[in-house]
This record gives structure tokens, sequence and C-alpha cells, in this order.
């Protein structure tokens, strides 16, 4: 495993962890905004979620996921796919709430609808682009110009082994 890459995943979940998980239901793939906990130690993201809001079911019957970050003003585009499971766990609520919690459960953690999402991440795709937007407008003004490719850092693409 490239501990530096997976740094890096860590660290972009830290700093940008409002993204979009997507679960597999009957109908296909559904897509929700939801705030990611990351949890190094335990190799693990968490989130919480209310058992209201079908996943529990989506995640029981497929808990093959992915979760996707667009930090688009840092050129940072983070796709993370793994298992997920469901847990009623008011330790592990508690421990990972934050105040905007609130406005979604007002009893706060020990409420009956809240529970605690995991995925334990399998795969991190990553987009690494330049960091100074100017750059990147000038390499897309001279492939438009040349007709050539812009040229965006060699190693734009990165795919993570997060599995350990």
């Amino acid at each position: 495993m490239d501990s530096q890459s997976t740094d890096r995943v860590w660290s972009i979940l830290q700093k940008h962890s409002v993204g979009m998980l997507t679960t597999a239901f009957s109908g296909g793939l559904r897509a929700r905004p939801l705030d990611a906990r990351p949890d190094r130690e335990q190799g693990a993201i968490l989130f919480l979620t209310d058992v209201r809001g079908l996943k529990d079911d989506e995640v029981a019957a497929h808990p093959d996921v992915c979760f996707a970050i667009a930090a688009a003003s840092e050129n940072i585009y983070l796709s993370i796919t793994g298992r997920a499971a469901i847990l009623e766990d008011a330790q592990t609520a508690a421990r990972i709430w934050k105040s905007t919690d609130d406005v979604w459960w007002p009893r706060r953690e020990n409420d009956p609808n809240v529970r605690v999402l995991r995925i334990d991440p399998a795969t991190a795709e990553l987009w690494d682009g330049p960091r100074s937007s100017l750059m990147a407008s000038w390499e897309f003004a001279k492939a438009t110009l040349t007709g050539r490719k812009p040229e965006l850092g060699e190693k734009r693409k990165t795919t993570i082994d997060m599995a350990s």
C-alpha cells in the first residue's frame, strides 16, 4: 500500500468531508449528500444517518457503496468504494456528533432514529489536479489553441488500495 497516497486520501476526507454517497436499490442507484467522519485509526469512514431514510435497507441488500467528494476550488476529486454497514451504536454516534447534527436530530445522539453508517474503504480513485486555477486555465487555453491535451500533471489520477 502506498502510504503517501493513502495519507492524501485521509487528509482530503478530513478537510472536505461533505460528499455524495451512492447506494444501490431495486430500481438502480441513488446518491445523496452526507458528511463523513473519517476515522483513520479504525480504517473506516463513518456517517450519521437516519433509520427513516431507506439507507438501512439499501445497504443491507447491497453493501457495496461509493462515496465521492469534489473540491473543485482545489481541483481535487475523490471516489471511494467500499463495504457499508448500518450500526445502532449510540456511543459511536456521540463520539462523532457535530453541532450541525442537532438540526436533524433534536434529541441528539440518543434519538432512536440515529444510526451510524460505516464504510470500510476498499479502493480510492483520486484525481489531484494543479493547485493553481491560473495554471489550469492556461493549460486549457493552450490545449484549445494547439489541439493537444492539457498538461495537468503526470499523476493526475491515482488508484489506491485502501484495504488493509
